[in-house]
């Protein structure tokens, strides 16, 4: 975790620091204490399509999920404002299109014991934007699909695939 923090709870009345959140905890410190190599070992990721088999162009949708297992807050920094992302055959969201992230690091952050779950839809294609911009069906064949935490190379990136066929 980048420094301490404490945990902030949303406050329907009046203030103190016994009840806005403000005030720091045993956890809160522990949290702190956490090095970052350990943070990135405790966050799994679960990526699964609702088939596994599909037609040549169908679209397919993606199920990713992260979670902090252990019992204290983590914060993992990114070398980007890309905080995760999920490729095709090792192809970024399946596109060779150039994305623009910033180069300033971000940090995606858990609460304890949190699980963070998202669903993307895959559109069955390849983009390709060398030349004239094209939208390719692809063979027949098996694809890996990967979800995986944004980090540094060369370091442990939570990650995890699964492999559909397409017919």
């Amino acid at each position: 975790m980048v420094g301490p923090k404490p945990h902030e709870r949303a406050s329907g009345g009046a203030s103190s620091p016994e009840t806005d959140g403000s005030r720091w905890t045993v956890a809160t410190l522990l949290s702190a204490l956490v090095p970052t190599a350990i943070a990135r070992r405790a966050i799994s990721v679960s990526v699964e399509t609702d088939r596994a088999v599909y037609e040549a162009g169908d679209p397919v949708e993606i199920t990713v999920e992260f979670r902090n297992r252990l019992p204290l807050a983590v914060e993992i920094p990114t070398p980007t404002r890309r905080r995760w992302g999920w490729s095709v055959d090792g192809e970024l969201e399946a596109t060779d299109e150039r994305r623009f992230v910033r180069d300033r690091p971000s940090a995606f952050s858990f609460d304890r014991g949190e699980r963070k779950r998202t669903r993307i839809t895959w559109n069955g294609r390849f983009e390709r934007t060398r030349g004239r911009h094209e939208s390719i069906v692809p063979e027949p064949g098996e694809y890996e699909i990967r979800a995986f935490v944004a980090g540094h190379e060369g370091r442990h990136q939570p990650a995890d695939s699964t492999t559909i066929e397409l017919e």
